[in-house]
């Protein structure tokens, strides 16, 4: 019975963790406007930058990774005291990535996973999630677009998994799958990003289009209205 219980629960429990949205919290806690309402709408570190609030954007970044390490890492270390072994990591860290893109606490409206998906995979192997985070980082600074980036390094991390095996870990084929997983659906929840990127419309790193309307709660840059062109005041008689 616990070889079907603890699993459930630890990925159940990994899923609410998951599912704190932290774009939304921090940028509440901090006075900032929703993240969904402005930029990309998307709740996630890059948008929350587009606000004008770095300390906000670092503090969501960290916190959205956190929550993908930490149950992946406690099942890692706790978990074979309990017959908790690579199946219950792999449910784990699918756990916390989808948590993040439905979250049940902001009614399923989640966003793109790239900080949690890293934070798995540093809980699964801090190496791994190394060398995806400098494959992020390299096509970040070269193209400074963040969803191209993550693109590259979505494609690259169940690459890099392979690649290591025997030499830095081991791998394990249902982490594996739970690794491709989280790549597909990534690459999914980016499909916008990828036809902005082939119209050449897609945002850029620092791009401060946003910033203004994005410093007030409730202001969107979507909702600005066109400024109402002054009426001339006519000189002739007006018809009775």
């Amino acid at each position: 019975m616990s070889d079907f219980v603890y699993p459930l629960l630890a990925a159940c429990v990994a899923y609410l963790i998951g599912s704190l949205s932290f774009a939304v919290i921090v940028s509440r806690a901090m006075g900032l406007s929703d993240p969904r309402s402005y930029g990309s709408g998307n709740p996630g570190a890059t948008n929350v930058l587009r606000s004008g609030s770095k300390a906000a954007a670092i503090i969501t970044l960290v916190l959205d990774a956190a929550k993908g390490w930490l149950p992946v890492w406690a099942v890692s270390l706790w978990g074979p005291a309990y017959g908790l072994h690579g199946g219950t990591v792999a449910l784990v860290a699918l756990g916390a990535f989808l948590g993040h893109l439905y979250p049940v606490f902001f009614r399923f409206q989640g966003g793109k996973g790239v900080a949690t998906a890293a934070g798995v995979l540093i809980g699964i192997q801090g190496w791994l999630g190394l060398a995806v985070l400098l494959v992020w980082l390299g096509v970040a600074v070269l193209s400074r677009y963040s969803s191209l980036a993550s693109l590259v390094a979505a494609l690259a991390a169940p690459v890099v998994y392979l690649l290591g095996d025997g030499t830095l870990w081991y791998t394990v084929d249902a982490v594996l799958l739970a690794i491709v997983v989280m790549s597909a659906l990534l690459i999914w929840r980016h499909r916008q990003n990828i036809s902005r990127l082939m119209k050449g419309q897609e945002s850029r790193i620092g791009d401060k289009s946003a910033k203004k309307a994005a410093g007030k709660p409730g202001a969107s840059p979507r909702s600005a209205a066109p400024a109402a062109k002054p009426v001339s005041s006519g000189t002739g008689r007006r018809r009775r």
